[in-house]
């Protein structure tokens, strides 16, 4: 009657947690709906003709669309950039008019000499911040027939690359792009007749970036008070931590090292390197998740194998850590280069093309063999429990009950598990095929932002109820009875999730019930 009252006891609070975290969860989708803008903003350039008489590139000399020394400035007039915009990055077109004497050759390549400059103060001087020699392969079409009729229509070309800046720390910024001709070394010739160049800044909006900060102000201390109550109770416990302990723990200090703002200081710091370091600080996360479900699935096989090593999973973990790697390579040879040159790009070349593709297409294969191996080894595990449910009428009520709750306990994270990751999967492609923003009476819903701040908090959400699902209680119960099968087995024992856990004085009655006792 004890077990039962204990079992009804942690369902009520299973059930309450579950509504508290659907509750914050649903605030977390309005915070970026209702409260923040949109994440990005888009602001089109077109860059001004400037004739240099003197046709040489002087390191002092800068070229301004406006003002007495009138050749792209951003921003636009009368407007400033902010640190609070976090990023900007720069995408290129040309405008190519068709000639019959000037065509556009195959693989033709756009040589341009580069710079970038920036101020504080409208009347200060200009400081140069980098300076490259950059070359862009045209890849254009003309849609009509070329003939003396279709002469000065234009080509079709696709966007092209252009800058990408990992801190916005300065108020006024100056890009001069000279497009220089040699015929004895073919440079910039076959490239057509060249008319405008546009380009379209994209930066992060200042509002969306205080409503992030907040967040990841507020999630900090939350994720970080519930790892340390979870690894204070398993130290208190009178055997070593488990795999699946270790796992979890080491799942939450992934989550705090991305939750930690460092990102404050960006606003008053010209710190270029955030962009790769965030990117750092979340494949470490989505790696340690997608081991922890590889191990999650092993721990709650209920089979005759004895799993608690990490060299155990080494077959399956060790596509991920592959896999990882070759996605932080190529973020290396992107973003580690733009360290000092922000103008390079990795796919501005044939090679850079190839050897991103192929890391992003091994990265792509060793994602869908480890899909497979999941979904395969949640099958194994669903199969198992259900078997090893027919042992449970031979046990007293109280045991039953206990194991019941076990076994629901373990399907409802399961059914969580996937419902964080269809949600992640559903709201991102919503995010990219939407309009940005809905209409829903009289309120504005930021679609975009609503991903954005939902799925953080989500996943913060679950790495906060695996915690308190799996921290071990010490809470004990007796047993008056003792079932067919189960003589000689403790009067009490140590209530938790965890299905593999053997204690130093004999395994509790949960890891008999799996069949591994006699492995030992």
């Amino acid at each position: 009657m004890a077990g039962a009252i204990i079992e009804n006891m942690s369902t009520k609070k299973l059930v309450i947690v579950g509504v508290i975290l659907l509750l914050f969860q649903a605030f977390s989708f309005m915070v970026g709906g209702l409260i923040a803008p949109s994440p990005t903003t888009a602001v089109p350039y077109l860059a001004t003709k400037c004739v240099d008489a003197v046709k040489t590139s002087q390191k002092d000399e800068w070229f301004m669309p406006w003002g007495p020394d009138q050749c792209i400035h951003i921003p636009l007039p009368h407007r400033e950039m902010s640190p609070w915009f976090q990023f900007m990055l720069v995408i290129l077109q040309f405008d190519i008019a068709f000639k019959l004497h000037n065509q556009i050759e195959d693989g033709a390549m756009a040589t341009m000499d580069v710079r970038l400059a920036y101020r504080d103060d409208l009347m200060g001087a200009w400081t140069e911040m980098a300076h490259s020699i950059e070359h862009r392969k045209l890849n254009c079409n003309f849609t009509t027939s070329k003939t003396p009729e279709n002469d000065g229509r234009y080509y079709e070309c696709d966007l092209l690359p252009f800058m990408e800046v990992g801190s916005v720390s300065h108020k006024y910024y100056l890009l001069n792009i000279r497009l220089p001709v040699n015929e004895r070394k073919k440079v910039n010739i076959g490239i057509g007749e060249i008319k405008d160049i546009r380009l379209v800044g994209i930066h992060q909006n200042g509002g969306f970036t205080k409503v992030w900060f907040a967040m990841k102000t507020f999630l900090t201390p939350s994720i970080l008070i519930i790892m340390i109550w979870y690894w204070k109770r398993i130290t208190q416990m009178t055997r070593p931590p488990v795999l699946l302990e270790k796992i979890i723990f080491a799942l939450g200090i992934s989550m705090t090292f991305i939750n930690i703002p460092v990102e404050w200081f960006s606003v008053g710091f010209d710190w270029t390197w955030m962009l790769l370091f965030g990117d750092i600080r979340q494949g470490i996360f989505y790696a340690m998740l997608l081991s922890f479900w590889i191990i999650f699935c092993g721990e709650h096989l209920m089979d005759q194998t004895e799993r608690n090593r990490l060299s155990v999973y080494w077959k399956q973990v060790g596509p991920i850590v592959f896999g990882s790697f070759c996605l932080f390579i190529f973020d290396m040879c992107e973003r580690g280069v733009q360290l000092k040159n922000p103008f390079y790009s990795i796919w501005a070349s044939d090679v850079g093309t190839e050897l991103a593709m192929a890391f992003i297409i091994v990265a792509g294969i060793c994602a869908c063999l480890y899909f497979l191996f999941l979904c395969f080894m949640v099958f194994q595990v669903f199969r198992n429990v259900g078997g090893k449910r027919s042992a449970l009428p031979a046990m007293t009520k109280a045991r039953r009950l206990h194991y019941e709750g076990l076994i629901f306990r373990f399907k409802f994270l399961m059914l969580v598990t996937l419902a964080c990751a269809a949600m992640t999967v559903i709201f991102f492609i919503i995010s990219q095929v939407n309009e940005g923003h809905w209409h829903w009476g009289g309120y504005t819903v930021q679609v975009n932002s609503a991903f954005f701040t939902g799925i953080y908090g989500m996943w913060n959400l679950y790495v906060f109820a695996l915690m308190f699902l799996y921290a071990p209680s010490h809470k004990r119960y007796g047993d008056g009875q003792s079932s067919v099968g189960d003589q000689g087995g403790n009067s009490g024992e140590d209530i938790q999730l965890t299905t593999t856990i053997t204690h130093v004085d004999g395994p509790t009655e949960i890891y008999k019930m799996t069949g591994k006792e006699a492995q030992e």
